[in-house]
């Protein structure tokens, strides 16, 4: 449950750089990246499986990512994702990108401020 019982859209452009920060911290397959993301946000983002899976096979074809068939700790086949060189590249731009943005709406909203 996220705090407040509410639960946040994810801005458009964001799963990708947020799929890929969870991978650069292990390898991870889909579920077991959902996951990370959820504990990560204290179940704020209420990511849609489908969604993270479709942005897994959408950065696998730009060659962000890589995936490899194996034995997950449950005894399952699953696919493991990895970041590629380009993927880290990607991740470090976006990052950047997305956190200026962030504080630019910040600053804007945050009380004392002409919007707030």
């Amino acid at each position: 449950m996220s705090r407040g019982g509410e639960q946040n859209a994810i801005l458009k452009g964001t799963l990708d750089v947020l799929v890929l920060k969870a991978l650069s911290q292990a390898p991870m397959h889909g579920f077991e990246l959902t996951a990370w993301l959820e504990r990560q946000a204290d179940g704020a983002l209420g990511l849609d499986d489908s969604a993270v899976y479709q942005a897994l096979y959408r950065m696998e074809k730009r060659g962000l990512l890589t995936g490899e068939w194996a034995v997950s700790d449950k005894n399952r086949r699953a696919r493991y994702y990895t970041l590629t060189r380009a993927g880290r590249a990607h991740l470090k731009a976006e990052t950047g990108r997305l956190l200026r943005y962030a504080d630019t709406v910040r600053s804007i909203l945050a009380p004392g401020t002409q919007g707030g």
